[in-house]
Protein backbone atom coordinates (compact mmCIF):
# COMPACT_ATOMS: atom_id res chain seq x y z
CA UNK A 1 0.00 0.00 0.00
CA UNK A 2 1.06 3.55 -0.81
CA UNK A 3 2.13 5.67 1.91
CA UNK A 4 -0.18 9.25 2.81
CA UNK A 5 0.12 12.28 4.68
CA UNK A 6 -2.77 13.80 7.08
CA UNK A 7 -3.14 17.74 6.08
CA UNK A 8 -5.21 20.62 6.00
CA UNK A 9 -7.51 22.37 3.23
CA UNK A 10 -6.07 25.54 2.86
CA UNK A 11 -8.34 27.13 0.05
CA UNK A 12 -8.59 27.33 -3.91
CA UNK A 13 -6.47 28.90 -6.52
CA UNK A 14 -4.79 29.04 -9.49
CA UNK A 15 -1.47 28.88 -11.67
CA UNK A 16 -0.94 29.20 -15.14
CA UNK A 17 0.60 25.99 -16.96
CA UNK A 18 3.92 26.23 -19.31
CA UNK A 19 1.45 26.92 -22.27
CA UNK A 20 -0.03 30.11 -20.24
CA UNK A 21 -3.49 28.44 -19.15
CA UNK A 22 -4.99 28.71 -16.00
CA UNK A 23 -5.24 25.35 -13.71
CA UNK A 24 -7.26 25.81 -10.75
CA UNK A 25 -5.60 23.94 -8.12
CA UNK A 26 -6.59 23.39 -4.04
CA UNK A 27 -3.73 24.26 -1.44
CA UNK A 28 -3.46 22.01 0.82
CA UNK A 29 -1.24 21.72 4.66
CA UNK A 30 0.02 18.46 4.49
CA UNK A 31 1.87 17.18 7.44
CA UNK A 32 4.69 16.89 8.94
CA UNK A 33 2.96 13.83 10.31
CA UNK A 34 4.67 11.68 13.06
CA UNK A 35 4.46 7.85 13.34
CA UNK A 36 3.02 6.92 16.65
CA UNK A 37 2.54 3.40 15.94
CA UNK A 38 2.86 0.12 14.34
CA UNK A 39 0.36 -2.17 13.64
CA UNK A 40 -0.32 -6.25 12.57
CA UNK A 41 -3.13 -7.67 12.72
CA UNK A 42 -3.21 -11.36 14.06
CA UNK A 43 -2.51 -13.74 10.77
CA UNK A 44 0.18 -10.83 10.01
CA UNK A 45 -1.18 -10.35 6.52
CA UNK A 46 -2.53 -6.60 7.13
CA UNK A 47 0.17 -3.94 8.35
CA UNK A 48 -0.44 -0.31 9.13
CA UNK A 49 1.22 2.54 10.69
CA UNK A 50 -0.62 5.36 12.67
CA UNK A 51 0.30 8.71 11.91
CA UNK A 52 -0.21 11.78 14.00
CA UNK A 53 -0.66 15.60 12.72
CA UNK A 54 -1.47 19.03 14.52
CA UNK A 55 0.30 19.03 17.81
CA UNK A 56 -1.78 19.79 20.77
CA UNK A 57 -1.35 21.05 24.46
CA UNK A 58 -0.79 18.17 26.83
CA UNK A 59 -3.40 19.40 29.06
CA UNK A 60 -5.87 18.30 26.74
CA UNK A 61 -4.91 14.98 26.75
CA UNK A 62 -5.67 12.33 28.84
CA UNK A 63 -3.00 10.23 30.63
CA UNK A 64 -3.43 6.95 28.96
CA UNK A 65 -2.86 8.74 25.17
CA UNK A 66 0.08 10.77 27.14
CA UNK A 67 1.42 7.55 27.76
CA UNK A 68 0.87 6.40 23.75
CA UNK A 69 2.78 9.51 22.51
CA UNK A 70 5.52 9.18 25.34
CA UNK A 71 6.37 5.19 23.90
CA UNK A 72 7.06 6.90 20.07
CA UNK A 73 8.84 10.04 21.74
CA UNK A 74 6.19 12.71 20.17
CA UNK A 75 4.36 15.44 21.32
CA UNK A 76 0.37 14.83 21.73
CA UNK A 77 -1.09 15.07 18.44
CA UNK A 78 -4.25 16.08 17.56
CA UNK A 79 -5.36 13.46 14.48
CA UNK A 80 -4.59 9.98 14.42
CA UNK A 81 -5.02 7.58 11.16
CA UNK A 82 -4.12 4.45 10.21
CA UNK A 83 -2.30 3.37 6.99
CA UNK A 84 -1.51 0.34 5.55
CA UNK A 85 1.69 -0.09 4.64
CA UNK A 86 3.59 -3.32 2.85
CA UNK A 87 6.51 -3.16 5.53
CA UNK A 88 6.76 -1.83 8.80
CA UNK A 89 10.62 -2.69 9.05
CA UNK A 90 10.47 0.46 7.19
CA UNK A 91 9.33 2.87 9.66
CA UNK A 92 10.42 4.01 13.46
CA UNK A 93 8.32 5.03 16.02
CA UNK A 94 8.57 8.36 16.04
CA UNK A 95 9.95 8.67 12.45
CA UNK A 96 8.62 12.35 10.65
CA UNK A 97 6.96 12.41 7.24
CA UNK A 98 6.53 15.44 5.09
CA UNK A 99 5.08 16.22 2.21
CA UNK A 100 8.31 15.27 0.45
CA UNK A 101 7.16 12.04 -0.29
CA UNK A 102 5.19 13.60 -3.16
CA UNK A 103 6.20 14.01 -6.60
CA UNK A 104 5.16 16.22 -9.14
CA UNK A 105 3.02 14.29 -11.36
CA UNK A 106 1.73 11.96 -8.59
CA UNK A 107 -1.73 10.64 -8.73
CA UNK A 108 -3.53 11.23 -5.22
CA UNK A 109 -7.00 9.89 -3.60
CA UNK A 110 -7.52 12.95 -0.91
CA UNK A 111 -10.70 11.77 1.61
CA UNK A 112 -12.44 14.81 3.81
CA UNK A 113 -15.71 15.68 5.26
CA UNK A 114 -18.10 16.84 2.83
CA UNK A 115 -19.23 20.58 3.97
CA UNK A 116 -23.29 20.43 5.84
CA UNK A 117 -25.88 22.04 3.87
CA UNK A 118 -28.79 21.43 7.03
CA UNK A 119 -32.36 20.06 5.96
CA UNK A 120 -32.68 19.82 2.14
CA UNK A 121 -35.37 19.07 -0.04
CA UNK A 122 -35.75 16.46 -2.82
CA UNK A 123 -34.75 18.74 -5.09
CA UNK A 124 -31.40 20.01 -4.00
CA UNK A 125 -30.82 16.85 -2.54
CA UNK A 126 -31.27 14.51 -4.79
CA UNK A 127 -31.77 16.38 -7.58
CA UNK A 128 -35.37 15.72 -8.45
CA UNK A 129 -36.91 17.77 -11.52
CA UNK A 130 -39.91 19.11 -9.32
CA UNK A 131 -43.47 19.78 -10.07
CA UNK A 132 -45.12 21.74 -12.57
CA UNK A 133 -44.14 25.63 -12.65
CA UNK A 134 -47.18 26.67 -14.11
CA UNK A 135 -50.76 27.74 -11.88
CA UNK A 136 -52.59 25.50 -10.09
CA UNK A 137 -49.54 23.28 -9.48
CA UNK A 138 -49.36 22.26 -5.84
CA UNK A 139 -46.00 21.02 -5.64
CA UNK A 140 -42.97 23.27 -7.03
CA UNK A 141 -40.67 21.03 -5.47
CA UNK A 142 -42.22 18.36 -3.79
CA UNK A 143 -41.29 14.63 -4.09
CA UNK A 144 -44.59 13.54 -5.67
CA UNK A 145 -45.43 10.29 -4.84
CA UNK A 146 -43.94 8.02 -2.51
CA UNK A 147 -46.08 5.02 -2.69
CA UNK A 148 -49.29 3.18 -3.33
CA UNK A 149 -51.93 3.20 -0.85
CA UNK A 150 -53.67 0.03 -0.16
CA UNK A 151 -50.70 -1.91 -1.55
CA UNK A 152 -48.11 -2.23 0.18
CA UNK A 153 -49.71 0.54 2.52
CA UNK A 154 -46.16 1.63 3.58
CA UNK A 155 -43.08 3.60 2.06
CA UNK A 156 -40.05 1.38 1.14
CA UNK A 157 -36.98 1.72 2.51
CA UNK A 158 -34.72 3.78 0.69
CA UNK A 159 -36.77 6.19 -0.76
CA UNK A 160 -35.49 9.30 -1.83
CA UNK A 161 -36.71 11.80 0.83
CA UNK A 162 -35.89 15.24 2.32
CA UNK A 163 -33.11 15.08 5.10
CA UNK A 164 -29.62 16.48 5.85
CA UNK A 165 -27.19 16.78 3.54
CA UNK A 166 -24.05 16.81 3.27
CA UNK A 167 -21.58 16.27 6.49
CA UNK A 168 -20.54 12.77 4.80
CA UNK A 169 -17.13 10.95 4.40
CA UNK A 170 -16.36 11.86 0.45
CA UNK A 171 -13.16 10.27 -1.44
CA UNK A 172 -12.21 12.11 -4.28
CA UNK A 173 -9.49 9.63 -6.71
CA UNK A 174 -7.00 10.27 -9.49
CA UNK A 175 -6.28 14.06 -8.39
CA UNK A 176 -3.05 15.24 -9.72
CA UNK A 177 -0.07 16.36 -8.14
CA UNK A 178 1.17 19.71 -9.38
CA UNK A 179 3.40 21.52 -7.70
CA UNK A 180 5.06 20.14 -4.12
CA UNK A 181 6.85 23.14 -1.36
CA UNK A 182 8.50 21.20 1.38
CA UNK A 183 9.91 24.55 2.62
CA UNK A 184 6.31 25.78 3.88
CA UNK A 185 4.68 22.22 3.43
CA UNK A 186 2.00 22.90 0.95
CA UNK A 187 0.78 20.15 -1.65
CA UNK A 188 -1.11 21.90 -4.76
CA UNK A 189 -3.33 19.26 -6.42
CA UNK A 190 -5.36 19.91 -9.36
CA UNK A 191 -9.16 20.80 -8.86
CA UNK A 192 -11.63 20.58 -5.77
CA UNK A 193 -11.65 18.59 -2.76
CA UNK A 194 -13.40 17.61 -0.16
CA UNK A 195 -14.83 19.64 2.57
CA UNK A 196 -14.45 23.46 3.95
CA UNK A 197 -11.29 25.59 4.48
CA UNK A 198 -9.64 24.35 7.01
CA UNK A 199 -10.79 20.92 7.01
CA UNK A 200 -8.91 17.70 7.54
CA UNK A 201 -8.10 15.49 5.04
CA UNK A 202 -6.09 12.31 4.01
CA UNK A 203 -3.72 12.25 1.42
CA UNK A 204 -2.94 8.87 -0.63
CA UNK A 205 -0.38 8.14 -3.10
Amino acid sequence: MALGLLGKKVGMTQIFAEDGNPVPVTVIKAGPCYVVDKKRNERGEVQAIQIGFEEKKPRRTNKPMIGHFARAKVKPQKYLRDIRVDNLDDYGLGQELKVDIFQVGDKVRITGRSKGKGFAGVVKRHNFRGGPASHGSTRHRGPGSIGASSSPSRVFKGMRMGGRMGGEKVTVQGLEVIKVDPANNLLLVRGAVPGANGGLLLIKK
